[in-house]
């Protein structure tokens, strides 16, 4: 192109596919004001709005306003900075749609009532410390004033839901699931009696079942993955692979208990084991797993039956 030619907004907007419309806006706005005009006033434009009208164009495609333009082109900013602030701006939305996305897809799944759809919202929008203190008033209310193991309390409270900057909607829809799941007074009420039975076990000077105590929770975790593949793949609790994962587990059940891998240790594993499994606590392990990507390790009643099994059969 000819630096010296000169086009009306007529043939600019034949160059740039911008309407007339538009380029005489960003003409009026003084975004691209026109280069010369002719005796008879009309707008006369030069090579450089061209490539103006192009750059403006594209830089309000991404988002950025008017004030911003002419910062640009008035070489009081750069394109990249105007980029990094257009991409922050942009990544806060994304945010917050990505939550509003997860809220309404659990209203949906849930079907409940006006009151619940407030709740939801309220929960996917909680900062990190509203996010502990709910899970922290959880413990307290199903631990508080019973002396059970310290230690193991203590492992379990520190778990926290470590929800990202940037969630996944499915780490949105956990955390609102683990928040109404410990809200839940029936699961509140079934977990404190886990806790008072360790407790009064405790004082009457009995050996409580060991807990699973922070070394050993990969272990056992890897073993009830072994379980689940096993059950998949249709071994029985008394073949020869049941036989091999009991044995794992009588000897991970001695150690936690300090004791030798005998036949009463066998028979007590069996037979905690082999009591009813409320699958919500390991719903609320797989939850958290979710929110802070752990691996999952999801355990069900037909597992820790299937285990109570294969220890029986040795």
């Amino acid at each position: 192109m000819d630096d010296a030619q000169r086009y009306t907004i007529g043939e600019l907007s034949r160059r740039t596919g911008l309407s007339v419309k538009t380029i005489r806006f960003y003409s009026d706005s003084g975004v691209v004001p026109p280069t010369d005009r002719t005796h008879a006033g009309y707008r006369l434009y030069d090579v450089e709005s061209i490539a103006q009208l192009e750059l403006v164009r594209t830089l309000r495609e991404l988002g950025a306003g008017l004030d911003e333009v002419r910062r640009v082109l008035a070489a009081e900013t750069t394109v990249r900075r105007l980029a990094e602030a257009q991409l922050d701006l942009l990544e806060d939305q994304l945010r917050l749609l990505r939550t509003r996305r997860a809220v309404l897809r659990a209203v949906v799944r849930l079907d409940g009532p006006t009151e619940g759809v407030q709740l939801m919202h309220k929960l996917a929008t909680m900062s990190e410390a509203e996010r502990n203190r709910i899970i922290d008033e959880f413990w307290d209310g199903t631990i508080g004033g019973l002396d059970v193991d310290a230690e193991f309390a203590a492992w379990m409270r520190s778990a926290k839901p470590a929800l990202p900057d940037d969630p996944s909607t499915e780490q949105v829809e956990a955390w609102i699931e683990l928040a109404e799941l410990v809200s839940d007074d029936d699961f509140r009420r079934a977990v404190r009696a886990l806790w008072e039975q360790q407790a009064a076990q405790r004082a009457a000077g009995e050996q409580s079942p060991p807990v699973q105590k922070q070394e050993h929770a990969a272990r056992w975790w890897a073993l009830f993955d072994a379980i689940r593949e096993a059950q998949e793949a249709g071994h029985a609790p008394d073949s020869a692979r049941g036989r091999e994962i009991g044995e794992r587990g009588a000897a991970l059940w001695a150690e936690q208990r300090g004791a030798p891998d005998d036949a009463a240790g066998r028979a007590e594993l069996a037979a905690e084991f082999g009591k009813p499994y409320d699958e919500r606590m390991s719903r609320y392990w797989e939850l958290l797993a979710i929110i802070n990507e752990w691996p999952p390790h999801p355990t069900t009643e037909r597992q820790t039956r299937w285990l109570a099994e294969a220890v029986r059969a040795l």
